[in-house]
Formats: C-alpha cells, sequence, structure tokens
C-alpha cells in the first residue's frame, strides 16, 4: 500500500470508489423500482466489474511506483559518487522520455566535470612548472643579494638598496610559494591527513613563529584558551591558515597594538578566533577580502600579495570548517573560525 503515500493518487483511488459507490447504488435503486425487487445478481456482477477495475488501477499504479522507486535509487547512487550509472528506460511513454532527459543531463554534468578536472590539472601544472622554474633564479639572486651586501659595507646607499632587493626577492619566493599550495588546493591534488591536536600547542607555535616580529614592531600576541581542547585537523596545513591570518593582523596594526589568539568548545564544535585592534577593515572592503589578489583602495599595507586570506580560507574550508570576520574601521578586526566536532553531530 505505499503507493497511497502519494496524496495524488489515493484522491484518485477515494473518487473512483464515490462514483462505483454511486454507480451500484443508482443501478440497485433503478432495478428495485422498476422490478419491486433487489437483484442480488446485479449486485454481485457490479461488486466483481468493480473489483476488476480497481485490481487493474492498483496494479498499474504500483507497477508505476516501482519504476519511479528504481529510478530514485540510481538518481541518489550517482549522486553517492557512481558516476557510469543510468535509468533504464527502454520503453516507450513520457516518463521514459524523462528518464532520458535524467540520463542526458547526466551524462553533460559528467562531461564538465572532466573537464573542469582537465582544466584544473592543466592550470595546477603550469603554476607548478613556473613556480619551480622560478625557485632556481631566485636561489641564484639571493646567492648575489647575499655577496653584493657583504661587498658594501663602505657604501650606505648599495647597502639600503640591497636590502630592498631582499625583501622584493622575499615577496616574490613567498608568491611563487602561495600560488602553488592554493592551485594544489583547487585541484584536490592535497590530501588533507587528520589527526586528534592539541589546539593550545598550534596557537603556541603559530605565537612562536611571529614572537620576533612582533617584538620588532613593538606589538603583543596574546594567547587565550583551555589546554584541553583538541581537533580533527592536520596540523601544517591549519597553523599554515591560522599563521597567514595572524600575519594579517600584524601588517595592519601599529606599535603598542595587540594580537589576541582564543580558542574554546562550544557544545558541538571548536571555536578559533584571532581578534586585533588595529586599523581594521573599511565597510566596502569586508565582502571581497578573501578574493585572490585584491587590494583595498583604502589599505595602507604595500607589501601584501592578496593570496594569504584566500589561501587561510581554502585550508579551513578543506577542513570542513567556515570563518567569518567582524572588522570596524578604526577599532580593529575579529576572524572566527569554527569547525564542527563530528562525534557531536
Amino acid at each position: 500500500m505505499r503507493i497511497f503515500v502519494n496524496k495524488d493518487i489515493k484522491r484518485f483511488f477515494l473518487s473512483l470508489s464515490v462514483i462505483w459507490a454511486a454507480f451500484l447504488l443508482l443501478a440497485l435503486g433503478s432495478v428495485w423500482i422498476l422490478c419491486q425487487k433487489f437483484s442480488i445478481g446485479l449486485l454481485i456482477l457490479a461488486l466483481l466489474m468493480i473489483g476488476a477495475i480497481w485490481g487493474v488501477c492498483y496494479r498499474y499504479f504500483n507497477k508505476q511506483d516501482a519504476v519511479l522507486e528504481q529510478a530514485v535509487s540510481r538518481i541518489d547512487e550517482y549522486l553517492s559518487g557512481n558516476a557510469e550509472v543510468r535509468i533504464e528506460c527502454d520503453s516507450e511513454g513520457e516518463l521514459y522520455r524523462l528518464f532520458h532527459s535524467v540520463n542526458s543531463l547526466a551524462a553533460v554534468l559528467n562531461a564538465h566535470a572532466a573537464n573542469e578536472l582537465r582544466e584544473k590539472e592543466f592550470l595546477k601544472n603550469t603554476i607548478s612548472d613556473i613556480s619551480h622554474q622560478l625557485k632556481t633564479p631566485l636561489a641564484a639572486l639571493n646567492i648575489y643579494n647575499g655577496l653584493l651586501q657583504d661587498e658594501a659595507e663602505g657604501s650606505s646607499s648599495v647597502k639600503e638598496f640591497a636590502v630592498l632587493s631582499e625583501q622584493e626577492l622575499d615577496r616574490i619566493e613567498t608568491l611563487v610559494q602561495n600560488l602553488l599550495k592554493i592551485t594544489k588546493l583547487d585541484a584536490g591534488s592535497i590530501v588533507i591527513e587528520k589527526s586528534r591536536e592539541n589546539v593550545a600547542d598550534m596557537m603556541r607555535d603559530v605565537e612562536l613563529h611571529f614572537a620576533y616580529r612582533a617584538r620588532q614592531e613593538q606589538k603583543e600576541i596574546l594567547l587565550a584558551g583551555s589546554d584541553e581542547v583538541f581537533l580533527a585537523c592536520d596540523r601544517d596545513w591549519l597553523i599554515e591558515a591560522i599563521g597567514n591570518i595572524v600575519k594579517n593582523a600584524l601588517d595592519h596594526t601599529e606599535k603598542g597594538d595587540t594580537v589576541r589568539m582564543e580558542w574554546s568548545t562550544m557544545s558541538s564544535a571548536i571555536q578559533i578566533k584571532i581578534k586585533d585592534n588595529g586599523s581594521g577593515i573599511h565597510p566596502e572592503d569586508l565582502h571581497h577580502i578573501f578574493k585572490r589578489f585584491y587590494r583595498s583602495r583604502f589599505s595602507k599595507d604595500k607589501q601584501g600579495i592578496g593570496l594569504g586570506l584566500p589561501l587561510a580560507k581554502a585550508i579551513i574550508e578543506a577542513h570542513g570548517g567556515t570563518i567569518e570576520v567582524d572588522s570596524e574601521s578604526g577599532r580593529g578586526t575579529v576572524f572566527t573560525m569554527i569547525f564542527l566536532i563530528p562525534a557531536k553531530l
């Protein structure tokens, strides 16, 4: 009786039953008026006819339901990842024309997916090739630059330009590395290998990485959170993401400002926040900061290359997490990362 779950089919059979009942009553009433007696034969014949029609209709709808159920099963299988599955559509009729269209749609989607995969693979290989080709001249330039600084002890102007040159070389190297990482993430060629990690330990590693810069710029990095918070993640990649956000905070703070790293456990998730009391983000830029190579016309930071935050977002989303930003111009910025705890879903 599963077919009666469908309200339209249920209404159809109810209507049919009402029509049959009315016909039977009218037929028996007419016989009674004309013959002044009740016809048992007519009643039996009418009931047999009603039962036969009802049975044929039920069998037809039950068969259609089985066909649709099989189609739904095939579609679910396709959505689960079996791209080769198809709905059988060898018979005639509008329903099978619909199935044929669904099969055609699946073939088109497969072609688009294969084409997108090829494009991503081509982009990954191209960026990888370019990156590797750039590494050799960059390494040579760094060596030459170091030699130039050693030879420029008596010339302050040459030494100054050598230092500036080194900074620009570092920027190029950072750009190359970030491009390589973000294209690999896009292409799905990086496998996020999760293990149970202590969040406090990871935050201390990030703080240690930026401790020297913070001291040089007279800024303070503060940590706040329990030592008993654990997260299933790829430690190196998540530290990379959080490090990019902390770097962004340091880039937009001044002497005496603070960057605060907080973490806590909620009912079904782990939350990590990076707060600063720096210049903040202009409202016009809030919806664009995760776009690659985005440069704000309000930003005073001339060193950024616009890949740190997009890379951080890609890594966090690869972990199944989300990242949000809340900022007030001139008051500071808060980046909030949330990671669901699978065991509590």
